[in-house]
């Protein structure tokens, strides 16, 4: 599947799919598409994923409500057939942060 074939479906079909199931749950639902940066400085010519998806969640209850929800039986069916369509599911990998913001100054005038 081409970057742009996978960006439409992801973002026609798939999305929806989350959006059905986080809402009310998520701050933010949100798709990454990466591209290659710079392969003359040493940037791998083939990523190893097209997408970094990122759910934010006001608090952990809202997080592990719709982790409960995506669990049952209903939602996998439906998202996992949509999954079989996109991804090479044995590479799909989840994980959680913990973040660290820095307040920038602005830049000084003439600089």
């Amino acid at each position: 599947m081409s970057r742009e074939a996978f960006i439409e479906h992801y973002e026609t079909h798939h999305r929806k799919i989350g959006e059905k199931y986080l809402s009310g749950f998520a701050v933010k639902y949100q798709r990454r598409y990466l591209t290659v940066a710079d392969a003359a400085n040493h940037a791998p010519n083939e990523l190893p994923f097209d997408v970094l998806m990122e759910i934010w969640f006001p608090d952990q209850p809202a997080m592990d409500a719709a982790m409960a929800l995506i669990a049952s039986e209903s939602a996998q069916e439906e998202i996992v057939a949509d999954e079989e369509r996109l991804f090479d599911r044995d590479l799909i990998r989840s994980y959680t942060v913990e973040e660290y913001e820095s307040e920038m100054p602005a830049a000084e005038p003439g600089t």
